[in-house]
């Protein structure tokens, strides 16, 4: 089967290509780090948010509904939508007081992970430019190939942003607000 050795290499293409888009600094890393101070596995329950606005926008390019992104009120609705929930997060944080304590950041990892995908701009960007090539070209592998894109892809989120949240809890139990809270800052 000379097409199954194709799509491990396309598979193994998403993961890299995908990491692209997981590791940009941004608002959900900003959220998993600020999450990651409290509780250690936070990465599961925001790439679970993550997904919950990822995975529709994946089927609606899928479906071939891309183009809707690219109309300048949606555009706009997305920019101001997305500015107004980055502000209102941001003041948030700051509203922890610099309390970096259990509890201290009073929104769900799940509500998080969803919120600051969903008010990411680049978020979008980064589907219709690079994530959208990806669902093509899953598509010569039909609904398998699909479907296996999708969890692929989902599974790389799911790593990274554990293997953030775990880093950041444990190194501020080993270094303490020292190291954490200018951060914030």
């Amino acid at each position: 089967m000379p097409w199954m050795s194709t799509l491990l290499l396309f598979l193994a293409g998403v993961v890299l290509v995908s990491l692209s888009g997981v590791m940009m600094p941004g608002p959900v890393l900003a959220g998993a780090v600020a999450k990651g101070c409290e509780d250690k596995n936070a990465g599961v329950w925001i790439a679970v948010g993550h997904g919950l606005i990822e995975i529709p926008l994946i089927l609606l390019i899928y479906l071939g509904l891309s183009y809707i992104f690219e109309v300048t009120p949606v555009r706009i609705l997305i920019g101001l939508i997305g500015g107004s929930l980055m502000i209102y997060l941001g003041i948030g944080m700051f509203r922890i007081d610099m309390n970096l304590e259990a509890g201290a950041i009073h929104h769900s990892a799940i509500f998080i992970g969803f919120v600051t995908s969903a008010s990411n701009p680049a978020f979008y960007l980064w589907w219709v430019a690079i994530g959208s090539l990806l669902i093509l070209t899953s598509l010569e592998y039909g609904r398998l190939g699909f479907i296996l894109f999708l969890i692929t892809h989902w599974l790389v989120d799911l790593g990274w942003y554990w293997i953030v949240t775990v880093s950041v809890f444990k190194s501020s139990q080993m270094f303490g607000e020292k190291i954490w809270k200018p951060l914030f800052i």
